[in-house]
């Protein structure tokens, strides 16, 4: 009688599904086709409309002597703060910027290519409220931030680590940013984005991460978000975010801030002549200050409900400027920005499910190559959901198994199980070599929610998704493990932070 090996069969499987296991998946490599929604007679018309605009609207750099002055010498006309750009300027000098970059990351495993047919996904930016099963609605704090740290680095499908994940009010304005840097320099280990709320906080982004990598040296290690005032304005701080950025060849992602009839017209074809306007305007801008640098096409779009004047999310006309801006973008040779799991849900819902999955297939389809409030936005964005999070990462790995397109190798074609099965009466494929040969890979499967029977999902609490979700955030959080890091750059981090931290007041507006 042979030994019975030990840990082997049932027991050897369940340690390895509960085993601590923290995943990467890699970028997403597009292999289905863009949706393009507009020909090209259209494209055309759009690209002459925004050449229209910069031309004779103009565009305004408030309090910007030094872009004024870069723009004069660029042959640009001006008048007071407006600026007006003779046909093809901004077109010639956005030929410079790079059509795919490479962001890197501290571990070098998890860097990132944005641009192509590339899609990195990362988390919710900007919220002031959180919100959580346990404590409802409130404002961030330090510990929040962190928290949706950890989570974003257990999370296997999100690539990046973001930015301003939620808005950690118990620190002073003028000092959160160096927290949350050293948040996302220590807890994780993938890319991140750099602070932007005041230029001086952009040089301080630089600063810490020349630390992190022992030098820059060129290198594109940081990402961040540059929003223009729509409609045609552009304000001192970002410029200067800008500007630092830039001039440190970090990439920056230039980005309307769209509502349509607000910030924009209420018609498509005019709110992407305004879009493209803007980003040609901030893009070749950006170019001025550093040819070369890298710069990613943003487009932040949702529509207003006309009685309310509330934003509203995941609609068909957000979808269609989402669609058209995806062409406008690889039309320059830019990476492209949009999307995101937007919702105006209070609470992660029905609502906030329809409009996220709108929303977040639209993107997929458009050809967006940099995705942020991937997941975790509620709200309108004025809320970063610890359940929402969770669940929006979740179904991030729907997009990675949609955007890999079908298998139509021998193996896909399964003829080989076909044969074998043949059909007749009780035949399936449950048995079938080809289906054990692919059983653990070949369906996606969530690690959230709920597929069991009735019976047992009633005899378990009849768990609603908010509440799966609550438990799969605490069992995330008591697994997570920091990556590693060097002792002498942790340090020195420390040092920095604190250092600049002591040599100021604190500061709350």
């Amino acid at each position: 009688m042979r030994e019975r090996r030990r840990g082997g069969g049932g027991a050897a499987r369940r340690a390895v599904r509960t085993a601590v296991r923290i995943e990467a998946a890699a970028v997403i490599d597009r292999n289905i086709p863009n949706l393009d929604i507009l020909n090209d007679e259209a494209l055309e018309i759009i690209e002459a409309n925004a050449e229209t605009v910069l031309e004779e609207v103009g565009v305004v750099f408030a309090d910007s002597p030094a872009a004024l002055d870069r723009w004069r010498d660029a042959g640009a006309e001006i008048e007071g703060d407006r600026v007006r750009l003779p046909t093809g300027l901004a077109r010639a000098l956005v030929k410079t910027a790079p059509s795919t970059f490479v962001q890197e990351a501290r571990n070098p495993a998890r860097n990132v290519e944005i641009g192509g047919k590339k899609l990195v996904l990362a988390p919710v930016y900007g919220p002031p409220f959180v919100r959580d099963l346990e404590g409802g609605r409130r404002y961030g704090t330090i510990e929040d931030f962190r928290n949706f740290v950890r989570l974003g680095y257990m999370s296997k499908w999100v690539h990046h680590s973001g930015g301003t994940l939620c808005e950690p009010t118990d620190v002073a304005v003028n000092k959160r940013h160096f927290d949350m840097l050293l948040a996302h320099m220590t807890l994780s280990d993938k890319p991140f984005m750099g602070a932007v709320t005041e230029p001086s906080r952009a040089a301080d982004s630089v600063e810490m991460a020349d630390i992190l990598f022992g030098g820059l040296d060129d290198r594109t290690v940081m990402t961040s978000l540059i929003n223009i005032n729509s409609p045609l304005t552009f304000d001192a701080t970002m410029m200067g975010s800008l500007e630092v950025y830039a001039k440190a060849n970090q990439a920056v992602i230039v980005s309307p801030f769209i509502v349509g009839g607000a910030m924009s017209p209420v018609s498509v074809a005019g709110t992407l002549s305004q879009v493209l306007a803007e980003v040609l305007a901030g893009v070749a801008y950006s170019q001025l200050v550093r040819p070369g640098a890298p710069v990613i096409f943003g487009a932040f779009v949702t529509s207003t409900d006309m009685g309310s004047g509330a934003p509203t999310f995941g609609t068909p006309e957000a979808a269609q400027i989402t669609y058209g801006a995806g062409q406008l973008a690889r039309r320059l040779g830019l990476p492209f920005r949009s999307g995101g799991s937007f919702n105006g849900a209070k609470l992660p819902d029905a609502q906030a499910g329809y409009e996220t999955a709108n929303s977040l297939n639209t993107a997929l389809l458009a050809g967006v190559n940099f995705m942020l409030h991937a997941c975790g936005w509620l709200e309108g964005g004025l809320v970063a959901s610890f359940e929402k999070f969770v669940l929006d990462a979740d179904q991030l790995g729907v997009l990675h198994k949609l955007a890999a397109g079908i298998d139509m190798s021998e193996d896909g074609q399964a003829m080989d199980a076909i044969r074998e099965v043949r059909g007749g009466s009780g035949a399936n494929y449950f048995a079938a070599a080809h289906t054990f040969r692919h059983f653990e890979t070949a369906f996606w499967r969530s690690d959230v929610l709920d597929y069991k029977t009735f019976e047992t999902w009633s005899e378990e609490g009849a768990r609603d998704a908010e509440v799966l979700a609550s438990a799969r955030v605490k069992k995330l959080l008591s697994d997570y493990e920091a990556p590693s890091i060097d002792p002498g750059i942790a340090e020195a981090l420390n040092d920095y932070v604190a250092r600049r931290k002591d040599a100021m007041p604190d500061a709350f507006t």
